[in-house]
């Protein structure tokens, strides 16, 4: 599910990409030095272009991205097993996210757009991707 400036989704939509977007959103809304942009909720991964202003005077209370990443896995996790418990999810099978996780430092202009242009034309590409599954067409 992608959500650009005009915050409509794209994509992948389902109760467990709902909930992914609904927390990335509230743990985004938790940190005012922090912005995104764009993120996206793909069926088997997650992308976001997250802006963090870091002004001098409070670098130690400026999130991280690690602290994001932390804190979305985390509630979101939790939010997953709720859903799997009233049967509205499958259940999954030790960890829902993996561990490591890419990051990569934006140093311009060009790379910013590069990088958004990458997060809204995934949904577009998902078909390519090597655990895409065609759709099943039963009731």
């Amino acid at each position: 599910m992608l959500f650009g400036p005009n915050r409509a989704p794209v994509g992948a939509d389902s109760i467990s990409a709902r909930m992914a977007a609904r927390v990335f959103r509230e743990i985004i809304g938790q940190y005012p030095a922090a912005q995104c942009r764009y993120f996206v909720v793909m069926p088997n991964h997650f992308h976001a272009l997250v802006e963090i202003e870091r002004a001098r005077a409070d670098m130690e209370s400026a999130p991280t991205i690690i602290s994001i990443v932390q804190a979305f896995k985390r509630y979101s996790t939790v939010e997953y097993i709720r859903l799997v418990k009233r049967g509205q999810a499958a259940p999954f099978d030790k960890h829902l996210w993996q561990r490591p996780f890419h990051d990569h430092v934006i140093r311009n202009e060009t790379d910013y757009r590069m990088i958004a242009e990458y997060i809204q034309s995934n949904p577009r590409l998902w078909h390519k991707d090597c655990f895409y599954e065609e759709p099943s067409h039963e009731p």
